[in-house]
């Protein structure tokens, strides 16, 4: 029977090697994926800060979005009211199928919209029947506003607490760090409350900014007359408007065609055409609408000046009102003597003054003729000094006993050099619409471009607006009391935009700025042929 060989003690196993090898390797992938915690880094405090301010202000701004508006009625209307998150602050008024009413209100970082929702039927048939219900209106109105706005202001701190407490919640999912998020969320409300409450504006209502329908700004803003001097005549008026807007839903009619104020006299700007014939049908029915007495372009009609474009000039001798033209930069003297033969036409230049519609002109052709926009050596100098020519020819009507009302030149530098000589100078050249009280009193008016800026419309990245200013002067002072901007959208843009402004010496309750030159007491002479 065969002998079983037993192993020897001392002799290593076969698959003893095996073993410790496959021990060392898991040994060593295991130490390889395992993180070494002694050396994980904590999330850093300010990423941590900027996570939870990321959070609170998303969260905020959804609990606002689901529930954060109310529904109130004001006056005879059902509205809705909302705060929404905003740079500038202020109060957005939506009127459907009006458009919209911005008033600069509040400086916050929250803006409130009110929306009209719709008119209620008794109480606007009420108000209708009942027009002595107006007199009371104002004050059922702000009453209803300050209701909505308290019970708003309630909704809005549940709505950002719930808002941001949730989001925290989904996010840490911690209820502590969720609780916090909606603690710091009201604390952002409340001081965003507080600060609207200090830079409240109750005059804000002065100078709106309506949007919507173009033909019915006019009687929505009212005339610059009533604002200065009867302010309580246009409180009526605005609430007036209720009921036009009543029988607008209710008979689908237009509001009431604007009555021109008798003791103004109204001016329209327009300036840099650049040969776009869609500004002659805009500034017909802006002469119409408007009531224009007259009509004052500050240059650059055309784009090259050549003799081929002056049939373009054509349809200013059917606007029916007197064309106040200096020459821009884009206008040769071909097109000066064109428009010269024209009988509606008054060219002014070298500080010519004529008297037109009441009031008396005095202007300046631009002393640079640039179609291809190539620049002259010494143009600065000689814009300057043509406004130093113009300031002069001021200086000596008004030695004359014939001051001039307004001065018009086409570049602004040129225009800066008549401070002191003159009430208001305008100008245009720059494309865009600006104002300002020059150091010795003289407001400088830049108006836009009334053509869009013509074919250098489409090479921006968004089409150039058509821009034109209202201007409102008393008959009797000749100063001017408030001017209405206009601005359209550019090329394939439908919108429409009018903005009331009053300068600061013509505000309820202001006095006269002693930097303002005073008028002369003598009345204007009549001009002679020559016009001079």
């Amino acid at each position: 029977m065969p002998r079983l060989a037993l192993p020897d003690p001392n002799r290593p196993h076969p698959l003893r090697g095996i073993r410790k090898a496959v021990h060392a390797v898991t040994l060593r992938r295991s130490t390889r994926q395992r993180p070494d915690l002694s050396l994980a880094q904590e999330p850093r405090p300010w990423a941590r800060a900027a996570g939870l301010v990321a959070v609170v202000l998303v969260g905020a701004w959804l609990g606002l979005l689901v529930v954060g508006n109310v529904r109130a009625p004001v006056g005879p209307m059902n509205t809705t009211m909302t705060l929404r998150p905003s740079l500038t602050g202020g109060t957005k008024i939506n009127v459907s199928p009006l458009g919209s009413l911005e008033l600069d209100s509040h400086i916050a970082p929250v803006r409130l919209d009110v929306n009209v929702d719709q008119l209620d039927p008794a109480r606007s048939q009420a108000l209708v029947d009942h027009p002595e219900r107006l007199s009371g209106l104002q004050d059922e109105v702000a009453h209803d506003v300050e209701h909505g706005t308290l019970d708003l202001a309630l909704r809005s701190c549940v709505a950002v607490v719930s808002g941001a407490t949730a989001l925290g919640l989904a996010v840490y999912r911690r209820p502590r760090r969720a609780l916090a998020a909606g603690g710091l969320a009201l604390t952002l409300l409340a001081a965003s409350g507080a600060t609207a409450y200090a830079t409240w504006n109750p005059k804000s209502v002065l100078e709106p900014k309506f949007s919507g329908l173009l033909s019915s700004a006019p009687s929505v803003v009212g005339n610059a007359r009533s604002i200065v001097t009867e302010f309580d005549v246009y409180q009526k008026e605005l609430a007036r408007l209720v009921t036009n807007v009543t029988k607008l839903y209710d008979v689908t009619s237009t509001l009431p065609a604007y009555q021109p104020d008798p003791t103004t006299i109204r001016v329209l700007h327009v300036s840099d055409i650049h040969l776009n014939p869609a500004s002659w049908k805009i500034i017909a029915s802006l002469v119409e609408q408007y009531k224009v007495d007259v009509i004052v372009d500050s240059g650059d009609t055309m784009d090259h000046g050549s003799a081929a474009e002056n049939g373009f000039l054509d349809p200013i001798g059917d606007l029916g009102v007197p064309y106040v033209w200096v020459r821009g930069n884009h206008d040769s003297k071909v097109t000066q003597r064109y428009l010269e033969r024209m009988k509606n036409v008054h060219v002014l230049d070298d500080g010519r003054a004529e008297t037109v519609a009441g009031l008396r002109f005095a202007g300046i052709g631009d002393p640079q003729f640039t179609p291809d926009r190539s620049g002259a050596p010494g143009a600065d100098a000689s814009e300057e000094l043509a406004g130093a020519r113009l300031a002069s020819a001021l200086r000596d009507q008004r030695a004359k006993g014939t001051p001039v009302d307004i001065a018009l030149a086409h570049e602004p530098s040129a225009a800066r050099e008549t401070d002191g000589t003159v009430p208001l100078v305008l100008c245009g050249h720059l494309h865009h619409q600006g104002t300002e009280v020059l150091r010795y009193g003289t407001r400088l008016r830049m108006e836009g471009s009334t053509g869009g800026s013509g074919l250098r419309a489409v090479e921006g990245k968004h089409p150039a607006p058509i821009e034109a200013s209202i201007l409102y002067l008393d008959r009797d002072s000749r100063r001017l009391q408030a001017w209405d901007a206009i601005r359209l959208g550019g090329l394939g843009l439908t919108t429409a935009e009018v903005s009331r402004h009053l300068p600061e010496e013509n505000k309820p309750g202001a006095t006269p700025s002693p930097a303002t030159p005073s008028p002369s007491t003598a009345s204007p002479a009549t001009p002679s042929p020559s016009g001079s």
